[in-house]
């Protein structure tokens, strides 16, 4: 069974959620503010998280930063398209907009459970014809090995983990930062290319976008 944290301060939102989630099958578990949200987090590992903006203590927008590994649908009232890309930007998997449709709503928690099954719920990552082995830490194109740097490594799996989403350098950095304390915002940019070099070297095609002005992204196989 899969659980789902409802995060907000909202009673009475909160308890429709759980109705709704625990009539779909879900367990549920509650937070009312920002501060019982990290304490509820650091006891317990959600499937998902659901998450409003606005609380008492701390903010939403505050407690995204400290949640890794686990998609984090936002909720809220807030309709401007900039408070949208900083969340989706910021680590949010997906952003729902009050009031909201309850089928659309279960789609797409749906849909991120499914992404964070595929993604992180194995030690193999695959993506169309990337696949990444977390255990041996190797990297193959069409079945055909290639040597990446630890740094290039980090960065290929943390687009592979969110393969939908665009990942900007801040975001990239802070994510890959335990594992490579070397990478700079400066040198970001040579490790990309080079790791989209040698991915195109044996798949023929460019398989890292460059979203201007966001950050990056694997793109699509064309057909």
């Amino acid at each position: 069974m899969k659980t789902i944290a409802i995060i907000d301060d909202d009673v009475h939102i909160g308890n429709v959620l759980e109705e709704i989630l625990q009539k779909e099958g879900y367990a549920t578990l509650r937070a009312y503010s920002g501060t019982e949200a990290l304490y509820l987090l650091s006891q317990n590992q959600p499937d998902l998280i659901l998450l409003d903006l606005m609380m008492p203590g701390l903010s939403g927008e505050e407690i995204l930063p400290h949640i890794q590994d686990t998609p984090v649908i936002v909720l809220s009232a807030k309709v401007d398209v900039q408070d949208k890309v900083s969340l989706l930007l910021g680590g949010a998997a997906d952003y729902v907009t009050k009031p909201f449709d309850t089928k659309e709503l279960l789609a797409r928690i749906a849909v991120q459970l499914r992404n964070a099954t595929k993604c992180h719920g194995r030690k193999v990552l695959h993506c169309g014809d990337l696949k990444l082995d977390d255990s041996s830490m190797s990297v193959s194109v069409c079945d055909t090995p290639i040597s990446l740097t630890r740094t290039e490594y980090a960065i290929l799996k943390l687009l592979m983990q969110n393969p939908s989403q665009v990942l900007s350098k801040g975001v990239l950095l802070d994510r890959i930062s335990l594992d490579t304390p070397d990478c700079t915002e400066r040198s970001l940019k040579q490790h990309i290319s080079n790791l989209r070099k040698k991915l195109q070297e044996v798949g023929g095609r460019d398989y890292i976008e460059t979203v201007w002005g966001i950050g990056f992204q694997l793109t699509e196989k064309k057909s």
